[in-house]
């Protein structure tokens, strides 16, 4: 190297493949399209957008007061743009970007963003899964008001950061919650939407769905756990396609998990004539066959909430194992409960035989499978000569609450209203959709990972934090689009890349894959710019991403 030679490193990682999903989505182009470009700003609206996601699933644990810090060793002039300087992502403009997106509308701006996606990458939307989740929060909020007040104001207010059910198990801490709608095809966030620290999913998911119809256009089997299943929501919801869990809380599903006898009920036939199946056809019904070994079911028509609907009665023989499990324990928990109370009675002095029995009485309220049964009662007198009566008891097992327990072990009811022959669902698929309700969750772990940039919120208002979980679900966006497609590829040609144990996998987690980049950087040298440590298996899993990735590390 010559004494004039001037050599500069800056690491990129798997950060290039997180700028070429974005610019494959076409983030930057939508948001600048629609807050505009100010010739004032040294950076557009969608540039600093593209670096705050860059920022998000960098996972390196940094939150966002500490965003100008994290782009210091990174080469930005190929993330970002060779106009673009690290002093210009400082905080005042992450702020003006922040309030600018809220004005606009999170909500619409999202639903754009998706549908773009939807029919770029032929995302299939046959159904969409529903849930909720909460986030805690540190420090005062301005937004909390009494519920005289909140029922007044309309729905472009801010949402309420304040106590409510914690799915945190924080219930010491304010909140805020964010409900999901994902599609089954690679966990694609469709709708995003903020949401009060207080509110009740029974009381909004029905007007969720209702207000993501009016929205989307698309038709989609809308799948949703039981806080769906109001009279109320399915009323909200009457013209949409849907599949929900029943409550056991509604009598007549109580009455029919307790009346349906195992040998009643389906399940899935073996698999005949495997050999003659092409290979897609067979890993497909193999799947099937492994997600519903150990499921009974059994169909019922039932007309509620003036709805006729398919009920499918669901018996999971894993579920049902673990279920008399803890029955057992919980049975042989109370027993011990029951002898001490016993002892404790024997002891006690009452005044009157209804007193000593009205005591009883309150015992055995508080019992689940044991009643203590009156043995005899006994008459004497105390020290200072008065009648005194002591009560002795047996416990006994309510073998009928049993019984009633150990047949609803491990079963529940989904019910949907596609009841015409035309769009008559099997059981089968019922039951394997409903398991990917798992689609919302995994979203949510995603969000909630200490590696994210937003695990516990430190930002001053409401607006912000709800632009917050607009820019965290667009993260979730970005990730599983890449995971989507780096599958795709490898599933299409049937190559795998070794996984943490060094086997071959066809389903890697893009996590793993942002691992392995890991110590590749841009070394410039006499204002020429070349990639270090891109090995071959770098490469390939390259190619088996969008187009946009590869331009990043100087393939294309």
């Amino acid at each position: 190297m010559s004494p004039t030679s001037e050599a500069k490193i800056k690491n990129i990682d798997h950060l290039g493949i997180v700028a070429g999903l974005i610019d494959e989505i076409g983030i930057v182009e939508t948001i600048n399209s629609k807050l505009g470009i100010d010739s004032r700003e040294k950076i557009a609206a969608g540039i600093m957008v593209k670096a705050i996601l860059i920022n998000g699933l960098g996972f390196v644990s940094r939150p966002l007061y500490l965003f100008e810090q994290f782009f210091d060793d990174k080469a930005i002039e190929i993330l970002l743009g060779e106009d673009v300087e690290s002093d210009y992502l400082n905080d005042d403009k992450i702020g003006r970007v922040m309030d600018n997106l809220y004005k606009y509308g999170l909500n619409n701006l999202f639903i754009e963003i998706v549908l773009s996606v939807i029919k770029k990458f032929k995302i299939d939307t046959k159904y969409s899964h529903l849930d909720a989740t909460s986030f805690h929060l540190h420090g005062e909020y301005k937004s909390e008001i009494n519920q005289e007040e909140q029922e007044e104001i309309t729905k472009e207010r801010p949402i309420f950061i304040t106590k409510g059910y914690s799915r945190d198990h924080r219930p010491d801490l304010k909140q805020c919650v964010l409900d999901l709608i994902t599609s089954s095809d690679g966990d694609i966030p469709l709708l995003m939407r903020a949401g009060d620290g207080n509110e009740a999913d029974k009381a909004v998911f029905g007007k969720i769905l209702a207000e993501f119809k009016k929205q989307i256009v698309f038709d989609s089997i809308m799948v949703c756990d039981s806080a769906l299943y109001t009279q109320e929501n399915l009323k909200l919801i009457e013209h949409l396609k849907w599949i929900s869990r029943v409550p056991m809380t509604i009598k007549k599903a109580q009455e029919l998990v307790q009346s349906v006898n195992t040998e009643e009920m389906e399940e899935i036939k073996k698999i005949e004539d495997i050999e003659e199946m092409d290979t897609e056809e067979r890993e497909k019904r193999e799947k099937i066959y492994r997600d519903l070994e150990g499921y009974k079911w059994k169909e019922e028509i039932v007309n509620y909430g003036a709805v006729q609907q398919i009920w499918l009665i669901v018996e999971s023989q894993k579920r049902k194992n673990s279920d008399l499990e803890k029955l057992e324990k919980k049975i042989k928990k109370e027993k011990v409960k029951v002898e001490k109370l016993l002892k404790e009675l024997k002891k006690e002095d009452f005044e009157t035989p209804e007193q000593a029995r009205y005591k009883l009485k309150g015992v055995n309220k508080k019992l689940k499978f044991f009643e203590i049964k009156e043995v005899k009662l006994i008459e004497s007198k105390s020290k200072d000569n008065k009648t005194i009566y002591k009560i002795e008891g047996v416990g006994q097992e309510k073998l009928t609450e049993i019984e009633i327990r150990k047949k609803e072990a491990g079963r529940f009811i989904l019910a949907t209203n596609l009841v015409e022959d035309g769009e008559k669902l099997k059981p089968s698929e019922i039951i394997t959709t409903y398991k990917n309700q798992q689609s919302c969750e995994r979203g949510f772990r995603f969000l909630k990972d200490p590696l994210f940039f937003a695990d516990s919120f430190f930002v001053e208002n409401p607006e912000r934090i709800e632009t917050m979980l607009f820019l965290m679900s667009l993260c979730l966006l970005v990730y599983n689009l890449g995971q989507r497609e780096l599958r795709n590829s490898l599933k299409r040609i049937k190559i795998g890349i070794k996984n943490q144990l060094g086997k071959l996998t066809l389903s890697p987690t893009l996590r793993w894959v942002f691992q392995c980049f890991q110590g590749i950087h841009l070394l410039t040298l006499n204002s020429v710019n070349q990639i270090v440590n891109l090995t071959t298996e770098r490469q390939f899993i390259l190619s088996c991403l969008p187009s946009s990735c590869q331009k990043y590390y100087l393939l294309s």
